[in-house]
């Protein structure tokens, strides 16, 4: 893009270095003069000369008013293709970015892109889920852009703003904006357009959590206060904490935990846990969560499966993969 403009400089640089040398050298003139010669003759304003010119200073007036002329032509479509070629690039990438969340569906909302909204995109984009951020700094979004992480630029106060980000369409919301009443009151709009929406919310004070779960937040996460706990743990409970980080996704490649959701008509459907063994899968099912009930922990080998089930395993990836196929794939 800059390129145009730089060659556009640096032609006219050189007509003016070579225009002064030369009406220095072929008539004579001082420096000044010179240089003077060269920007009237360059500008073709026509001022007139300074002292008359012989037949070969004519010339050479003549050929630096040609380049001149196809200099200044040249500079002024570098400088318009900079303009436009910015401007378009712009609204190009915005509709790009309207485009791409217009066809989510059951997306992520991420309003907030600072420190822990990034470490919250990284984990969700990781994980394959469709994010769209809200953000209303021009910097940050600017910084998405670069990312090619689906996003709009305004305020998650704004309604409209909302609904550009699919606030309708959207399965999740996280408000992590940096103050406790903005993420309230982004709590309360988003359940208002959509109260299927689940909101996760940070707090930044006891009362900021109090109040959110007020509006309705789904979960309300104080990150001084979980940090706190972690160093704690790590210092009590050390084998918890490796055993947690290990359970991660990114902890290791060959074992982690995952949460695998059992689709209806699927082949895991009303299968009892005991059979996974029989069905090449070895993992270990530490939970599972149906509809509205509480969690059950450590379910007995009978349970069976059902349709909706939010299924806890812990066991090496390809094994856990297999369970996910399983829970994805028709029954026969």
């Amino acid at each position: 893009m800059f390129r145009p403009l730089v060659i556009a400089v640096a032609l006219l640089l050189s007509l003016t270095a070579t225009g002064t040398v030369g009406f220095r050298l072929l008539a004579e003139l001082s420096w000044t003069d010179a240089l003077y010669m060269t920007v009237l003759t360059l500008s073709t304003v026509g001022f007139g000369e300074v002292k008359p010119l012989d037949e070969t200073t004519r010339l050479f007036t003549t050929g630096l008013i040609v380049l001149g002329v196809g200099t200044a032509f040249y500079t002024v479509v570098a400088v318009a293709g900079f303009v436009i070629e910015g401007q378009l690039g712009g609204a190009l990438g915005r509709r790009r970015m309207k485009r791409r969340i217009e066809a989510m569906q059951n997306h992520v909302i991420l309003c907030g892109y600072g420190q822990l909204g990034r470490a919250v995109a990284g984990e969700l984009t990781g994980a394959g889920v469709d994010l769209a951020v809200l953000e209303r700094d021009p910097e940050v979004a600017a910084e998405l852009e670069r990312a090619d992480i689906p996003h709009h630029l305004g305020s998650a106060l704004d309604d409209e703003a909302l609904q550009a980000v699919g606030i309708g369409r959207a399965r999740a919301l996280v408000a992590a904006t940096a103050s406790d009443a903005d993420n309230v009151f982004l709590t309360l709009s988003s359940r208002e357009a959509n109260p299927a929406c689940r909101v996760h919310a940070t707090a930044r004070t006891e009362e900021g959590s109090r109040r959110l779960r007020l509006a309705g937040a789904y979960q309300v996460i104080s990150p001084y206060s979980i940090s706190g706990q972690r160093i704690a743990s790590s210092i009590v409970r050390p084998a918890v904490v490796d055993f947690i980080e290990l359970s991660h996704p990114t902890g290791s490649s060959e074992f982690s935990l995952e949460e695998i959701v059992v689709a209806p008509g699927c082949a895991a459907c009303d299968l009892p846990l005991a059979d996974l063994l029989a069905r090449n899968v070895s993992v270990s099912v530490v939970a599972i969560q149906r509809g509205s009930e509480a969690i059950r922990i450590r379910p007995e080998a009978d349970d069976v499966l059902q349709a909706e089930d939010h299924v806890v395993a812990v066991g090496d990836s390809e094994n856990l993969a297999r369970l996910a196929e399983l829970a994805a794939s028709p029954s026969d």
